[in-house]
């Protein structure tokens, strides 16, 4: 009798509950930050029934409980390789190209995720992974260190990429190679209290940026963070005090509203860890490090390109106008002023294209579609109550935020010049694949979510028409 199979989706659940769990081992606040994100989200639903319906519809009520999302840092191109390949046994692809340089952090990044809609409704797990750019480290001679200190470290375990071997060759793996692949495959993003580097290096990488003594320094790309997804970010940030966790002064992204729109961010404050670094001379110095910390996450809907303009646009305006670097309180009236030009009404969003939404038809609409023709056009549609809408959660992340948060858990003093040095072309060399174009993902699933519904009122015809 053949092995049973696991599939991608058991897969990454497997693997990110056992990261969850690890990291709640490690970092205790996290748990303290899961249980508050718990509480929160059981008393919004309960206040927002309409909420709780669309999420139903949906089937976001069921993924809510367990949505993640990590980051890990990489310093080698062929760790970015094995990492892509490590996340295809887990149903996670990457999607988009993020250039952290803008906002002076010496890296650029993907997302890994899954990409169609049962997988996301399954476990939408998503890790955020940046390359080091050591090509922006201006003293030639640190910089050769560097290579040679990333050179000399092997981040996965033998073991691992034999299984990942297997997938490839394969095309699955059995429940029992699942489960050893998930606790090789863990060994990569565990916390390592003793340094690679001497006290010495360490202090002259920590001088260049934070963030390279944190990817050079180490065995491997410990996970920095893991974050929940809350329904109301405004009601954490509030309660974390009272829980004994300082949050950061303001929450990244859009301001709070209706109808959220793409992603809004907080932390707790990184923590100062202490390190034991290897000498030349085989002793131990102690040292601390900062690095680790605690994020949580609000999602919206997912915007289109001509959504993304305008958010863009207004964000951009209130940083000229100099409010990112004023008090939170000024920041906050200043981002909510400058956004009441961004519609906050569903209907608004939609008639105007400025986000995604699902289509599904309603049951009303599929008796009356029995009895009588439907109506011809996708407004008609709606306005009959033959079709109902839902906003399309945003599953990626905005490189500002991420930055944002980058730069409040490795200080902000650091304003290295980086501009203007995106590098797609070697981002993508380096992974060995290009990357998914998420807004091409976004309007598949409206696409696709279109076409059932008007299948489902017996006029699949109306598709085009209904879309144009």
């Amino acid at each position: 009798m053949p092995a049973l199979r696991a599939d991608a989706d058991e897969i990454r659940t497997l693997f990110s509950r056992a990261m969850s769990d690890m990291y709640r081992a490690e970092v205790p606040q996290y748990g303290t930050l899961v249980e508050l994100v718990n509480d929160t989200n059981r008393e919004t639903l309960r206040q927002h029934q309409q909420l709780r319906a669309s999420l139903a519809r949906s089937d976001e009520l069921e993924r809510l409980g367990v949505e993640r999302h990590g980051a890990i840092r990489l310093g080698r191109a062929d760790e970015l390789r094995d990492m892509r390949r490590v996340f295809a046994v887990m149903g996670m692809h990457p999607v988009g190209y993020y250039d952290l340089s803008i906002a002076c952090v010496p890296v650029h990044a993907t997302a890994f995720r899954p990409i169609d809609d049962a997988a996301l409704r399954r476990n939408p797990f998503r890790v955020f992974t940046s390359l080091l750019r050591l090509d922006l480290i201006e003293h030639e001679s640190l910089r050769a260190e560097a290579e040679q200190i990333l050179g000399r470290r092997r981040i996965f375990t033998p073991r691992a990429l034999e299984l990942v071997g297997t997938f490839e060759t394969t095309g699955h793996l059995t429940i029992a190679q699942a489960d050893e692949f998930v606790r090789e495959a863990l060994e990569t993003f565990r916390w390592h209290s003793e340094a690679t580097v001497s006290l010495e290096v360490y202090s002259k990488l920590h001088a260049t940026h934070r963030l390279i003594a944190d990817v050079v320094s180490f065995r491997g790309p410990h996970i920095n963070h893991l974050t929940p997804r809350t329904l109301d970010i405004d009601a954490v940030q509030a309660a974390m005090p009272r829980r004994g966790i300082a949050p950061k002064a303001i929450i990244e992204g859009p301001p709070r509203r209706d109808c959220p729109i793409l992603l809004r961010q907080t932390s707790f404050k990184a923590l100062e860890e202490p390190i034991l670094f290897r000498q030349a001379n085989e002793t131990m110095a102690a040292g601390t490090h900062t690095a680790r910390f605690g994020e949580i996450e609000q999602r919206g809907v997912a915007l289109t390109p001509k959504g993304r303009e305008l958010y863009d646009r207004l964000l951009a305006s209130v940083r000229q106008a100099g409010a990112a670097g004023a008090s939170a309180r000024d920041y906050d009236s200043e981002l909510a002023e400058r956004f009441k030009m961004f519609p906050d009404d569903w209907s608004e969003l939609r008639a105007q294209g400025l986000a995604f939404f699902r289509y599904s038809a309603t049951s009303a609409g599929i008796e009356a579609c029995k009895r009588h023709p439907p109506p011809s056009s996708l407004d008609d549609l709606l306005a009959a109550g033959f079709l109902r809408y839902d906003p399309i959660v945003y599953e990626d992340f905005l490189p500002v935020s991420a930055a944002g948060i980058f730069q409040s858990n490795l200080g902000t003093d650091q304003q290295q010049n980086y501009a203007a040095r995106s590098n797609r072309a070697a981002f993508e060399v380096a992974l060995g694949a290009g990357v998914h174009d998420e807004m091409k993902l976004y309007a598949q699933a409206e696409r696709t979510s279109l076409e059932q519904a008007v299948r489902q009122l017996g006029s699949p015809h109306l598709a085009c028409r209904a879309m144009a």
